[in-house]
């Protein structure tokens, strides 16, 4: 293994390489910033350019852009409570409030710090422990997978904060949204009221798009009357010794939640930044702080979507099975420029895997500094101007819907979840769960279905597997403890440093 990591370096620092690897990363961060490009479309537009490449160059190019366009969503999230990614949903929660209070340039460098952290942890575990880390995702059965949506959507009631009814009420919307379009199972039609473009349900992007982003351009039209704006602080945007160590519990978290749901196949960055947000504020001794602008819940959520990248390549290099669309996009690439994934790909295929692998490492640090650099430069689009900064925003979203499919109709759902937006902020309903119910809606009921049709509708599957029935334990654990946090809420600290 030595011998191919060095090898893989070496291929890794030859000029050609690195220059794309470097351009890769940029774009990516570019990608990721823009409201509506994807991670998936951008690795896309770099398709065409892995024809006239080494295998070895192009697949660096685009892991390159695959961990610089999750980075890049947080940047758009804290600066414009907008998030580039889906990946990005849970950053904003404390990542916006930090730039109302003047700390946009600490917010992303923590977010960097993360970022790159995260992508370190699951790139060291894909090098040495990928083939096992796989052998556990395929453990996963419809029922296990039912059961951690479940666990997922139990986050609703500590994102709900001191509004338990209605962010209960925001999820069950959400929940409802999910239905819409064509059952699974049973291939009929639900809610669609005749309209075929609801056949294929509300996509996540332009609902993530409407209810952050657009619902607060409607906000900031409305005030007849601003405060002064907050000037940011860039001259000291590193995190000093104490706010370091809020954080690292955070990050830790972050890697460890980021890389297991990245290994199983179908889950992805949005699942995993709300679980790891969820998770290290329970874990907190500042839990009144978050959502307020605590430092922590920018960083976990930060390095869980970054670890879900190196996690997510496991399955797709071991076993050929993308773990999310990002790598079902790069599975054809593979495929395009004649490497096939497998258990084989690491003996027939070694000095692309292990160029691949060493890459994504040096992929990490170079993040770090591209991110480092933003920190002290992105902020100042929060001295724009707010009668340009609110059209150029909103213009950003409507042609980051357009994009997804290059269909209006995502621009009117845009549209109409922007105006529902804008309903929920005027009478104190967090979008948070109703985001939730959009995102694990679907996951929990498809494989519930299938559960349940493996199993000749026998409901005891769900406690007879042992993955499954774990899931099912953390989700009480998770209401219980959501609800005697309701009831016995921290006193306040008198200092609201982040």
């Amino acid at each position: 293994m030595i011998e191919n990591i060095l090898l893989g370096l070496g291929n890794v620092f030859q000029p050609l390489t690195f220059v794309l690897m470097v351009a890769g990363v940029i774009g990516g961060v570019i990608v990721g910033g823009l409201p509506g490009m994807t991670s998936s479309m951008g690795i896309i537009l770099l398709l065409p350019l892995t024809y006239r490449l080494d295998p070895k160059v192009a697949l660096v190019m685009l892991a390159g852009m695959y961990a610089g366009s999750m980075y890049g969503g947080s940047i758009s999230a804290i600066l414009l409570r907008t998030p580039g990614t889906p990946s990005a949903s849970a950053t904003l929660l404390d990542g916006y409030p930090l730039a109302e209070q003047g700390q946009a340039g600490k917010a992303i460098t923590v977010a960097t710090i993360a970022s790159a952290a995260g992508g370190l942890f699951s790139a060291i575990c894909l090098i040495l422990i990928a083939p096992s880390l796989a052998k556990v995702a395929l453990k996963f059965s419809p029922a296990d997978y039912f059961s951690l949506a479940i666990f997922g959507l139990t986050i609703m009631a500590s994102a709900s904060g001191k509004n338990l009814v209605k962010g209960l009420l925001a999820g069950w919307f959400g929940l409802l949204i999910s239905t819409v379009g064509i059952d699974p199972i049973m291939g009929v039609n639900r809610f669609t009221f005749g309209n075929p473009n609801l056949m294929s349900g509300f996509q996540l992007l332009p609902v993530l798009i409407g209810v952050f982003a657009i619902s607060q351009v409607l906000v900031e039209v409305e005030q007849k009357t601003r405060p002064p704006r907050v000037m940011q602080e860039l001259d000291d945007t590193l995190p000093n010794r104490q706010e370091l160590r809020l954080v690292v519990p955070a990050i830790i978290v972050g890697c460890l939640v980021g890389t297991m749901i990245g290994v199983i196949p179908g889950t992805g960055g949005a699942i995993a930044c709300f679980l790891a947000y969820d998770i290290a504020r329970r874990l907190s001794k500042r839990q009144e702080l978050w959502g307020h602008g605590a430092l922590e819940g920018v960083a976990a959520p930060e390095a869980a979507n970054n670890a879900v990248t190196g996690g997510a390549l496991v399955p797709m290099l071991t076993l050929g099975i993308p773990g999310d669309v990002v790598t079902a996009v790069m599975l054809g690439a593979l495929m395009l420029i004649g490497v096939q994934p497998g258990p084989l790909l690491f003996t027939q295929n070694a000095e692309v895997v292990y160029t691949l692998l060493t890459g994504f490492v040096i992929i990490q640090f170079v993040m770090l500094i591209v991110g480092l650099f933003s920190a002290k430069i992105a902020p100042r689009i929060l001295s724009v101007p707010y009668n340009l900064l609110m059209p150029a925003i909103l213009l950003f979203c409507v042609v980051g819907s357009f994009t997804l499919q290059n269909s209006l109709w995502d621009v009117k759902v845009a549209l109409l979840f922007g105006l529902i937006g804008y309903f929920m902020k005027k009478h104190n309903y967090p979008p948070a769960p109703l985001v939730l119910g959009v995102i694990l809606g679907p996951m929990a009921e498809e494989h519930l279905n299938r559960a349940l049709l493996l199993n000749h509708n026998d409901w005891t599957i769900l406690v007879r597997s042992p993955i499954s029935l774990f899931f099912l334990i953390l989700s009480v654990v998770s209401i219980l403890t959501a609800l005697f946090a309701i009831g016995n809420p921290v006193k306040k600290t008198t200092s609201k440093a982040a």
